[in-house]
């Protein structure tokens, strides 16, 4: 249970043999999932190195969708591919009737690389690297969530970081760029969610959220509701 773990949001994870193991879950668990989830991913061939993808969901603006766009600002080679060229599981948890927040993230997506559904394919593409990448797209997805999903500035006016440690006390050449993407963060925090912060900044998520904490700890930024 998330509030056994002092978690904000609970977390699922399913192992399910594609097309009718979804199709399987979905028929026992759907209503149950169409009131609660918020967002959803659909993970395959996540091990190689070559690129990230993105596969949006059908109309491209589902949470899941600005999620995944976020955390892939300033990956190298990122791909993103309309609902037209689906291929996993999100044909099922987006369908009409289901209509769920999900999308879909791959390195190189399936059928994209040469070896893919040949006799050519093996585990030499799948590397540590690769595999370390996806976990830390997916692992700052949900530390988003647990940080602050909708960011508001608690503040009218900037606030003085000056007092607060927050800010430079000498004026040199260079000394605000360290705290620029903090002072844009306070800037722009009004409700959206973190992820279409990232979008509206520019910034990286995972840069996003550790600022996040910081400011969340001294009163700066609070939760939406």
């Amino acid at each position: 249970k998330k509030a056994d773990r002092g978690l904000k949001y609970s977390y699922r994870i399913l192992f399910l043999v594609e097309t009718i193991g979804s199709i399987a879950y979905l028929s026992r668990h759907w209503k149950k999932l169409k009131k609660n989830v918020l967002a959803g991913f659909v993970l395959s061939c996540v091990g190689d190195e070559r690129a990230y993808s993105h596969v949006q969901s059908p109309f491209a603006d589902k949470l899941s969708d600005f999620a995944l766009e976020a955390a892939l600002i300033s990956k190298p080679n990122v791909k993103t591919y309309s609902f037209l060229e689906r291929g996993s599981d999100e044909r099922q948890f987006c369908s009409p009737g289901i209509d769920l927040p999900v999308s879909g993230y791959c390195r190189s997506k399936y059928g994209t690389f040469p070896e893919y559904h040949t006799d050519a394919d093996n585990l030499e593409f799948v590397t540590p690297q690769g595999l370390q990448g996806s976990y830390d797209v997916m692992k700052s997805v949900i530390d988003a969530f647990e940080t602050c999903l909708r960011p508001r500035a608690t503040t009218k006016c900037e606030p003085q970081l000056g007092q607060r440690g927050l800010y430079p006390t000498i004026s040199q050449k260079g000394s605000y760029d360290s705290v620029k993407l903090r002072t844009n963060i306070l800037a722009y925090a009004r409700n959206q969610t973190v992820f279409e912060l990232c979008k509206e900044i520019n910034a990286p998520l995972y840069d996003v959220i550790q600022e996040l904490e910081v400011l969340v700890q001294n009163d700066l930024i609070a939760q939406s509701e």
